[in-house]
């Protein structure tokens, strides 16, 4: 890996498994930087996923970005996905219990940065975020579990933080907020308060105006392949195909001489799964028509060569 030096020597090293194309990589490695600044002790490495295809599949990397955490060179956690908070959480809680060069740390011993600053970054990391006791799958008190039943309910989309996990935040957010008990949730960086406000909103019906909604994989789905008459799923984009199949198929649809889309599927995990069963089509590149699945590589090809192609990529047929 290049860095194998560096599992050895430092109490904590993390891994993010990157690409250039992925825009939530580049969002992640903000965060990173951010949370190099407070934890000095712990190495930060960004490895190019796809230039390091032994170590990709070593470590069972199926998308980015993805996050390994190291100590003494063994793997010890990993993160899939764009998660801030989550990612906050875990380099906190796994730097205070590995310690630092120089000996063993205690909790509240690491160097940080301003606390007030850090409570704004975490308020800030998601649209809404909420900060309770556990996770929303194991939330670890009553308060918590029924306002994550309740925004299960609302179809509300948040992130969220364990303020049990950090005794600073846990603390320090009761002060910066001037509210004194948890579950607290904050949107768009505003504190709206905690269970009792979230179920008066939802009971006078504003809840649905202040927090944002969850979009259905479906809906969601149905608005990206609608959002061009002519789109094809692929791996990679016009500029860069990232497999054989999507690069053969890129070249046909460039000569056909009819305008379209891409989405690249390896940015998107979601969709790169949920489209397989959405078009009962379990590969890829897919090509859409208006909204009307055409078909893969094969089908295109097969139009191609009947002279059918044009035809249908205009709708015609």
């Amino acid at each position: 890996m290049g860095q194998r030096g560096a599992f050895d020597i430092w109490c904590l090293t993390v891994v993010h498994f990157q690409a250039t194309w992925a825009p939530q990589c580049s969002q992640m490695n903000d965060v990173m930087e951010e949370l190099a600044k407070e934890h000095q002790h712990t190495m930060f490495v960004k490895l190019e996923a796809e230039t390091v295809p032994e170590v990709s599949e070593k470590y069972e990397i199926a998308s980015v970005p993805t996050f390994l955490f190291f100590k003494s060179g063994q793997k010890i956690d990993r993160l899939d996905g764009a998660h801030a908070p989550e990612l906050t959480n875990k380099v906190q809680r796994l730097a205070v219990t590995s310690g630092t060069p120089g000996g063993p740390v205690a909790v509240g011993e690491h160097p940080k940065e301003d606390l007030n600053e850090r409570l704004k970054r975490l308020i800030n990391a998601a649209p809404c975020m909420l900060f309770m006791k556990g996770s929303p799958q194991e939330p670890r008190c009553g308060f918590s579990r029924q306002i994550v039943a309740l925004f299960k309910e609302k179809d509300v989309q948040y992130s969220s933080f364990d303020i049990l996990s950090d005794e600073d935040v846990r603390q320090g957010l009761k002060t910066f907020s001037n509210w004194p008990t948890y579950p607290q949730v904050y949107v768009n960086g505003e504190l709206v308060g905690g269970l009792d406000i979230v179920k008066e909103l939802a009971e006078s019906g504003e809840l649905e105006n202040t927090f944002p909604k969850s979009v259905t994989l479906e809906h969601r789905l149905k608005s990206i392949i609608n959002s061009n008459p002519v789109m094809l799923f692929m791996k990679g984009n016009k500029e860069q195909a990232k497999c054989g199949f999507s690069r053969q198929i890129l070249e046909i649809m460039n000569c056909a001489g009819v305008e379209y889309s891409t989405f690249d599927i390896l940015e998107d995990e979601e969709v790169r799964q949920g489209l397989k069963t959405y078009s009962n089509w379990p590969t890829y590149p897919q090509l859409y028509v208006k909204g009307e699945l055409i078909g893969g590589l094969d089908i295109v090809k097969e139009l191609k060569e009947s002279g059918d192609l044009s035809s249908v990529l205009r709708g015609e047929s």
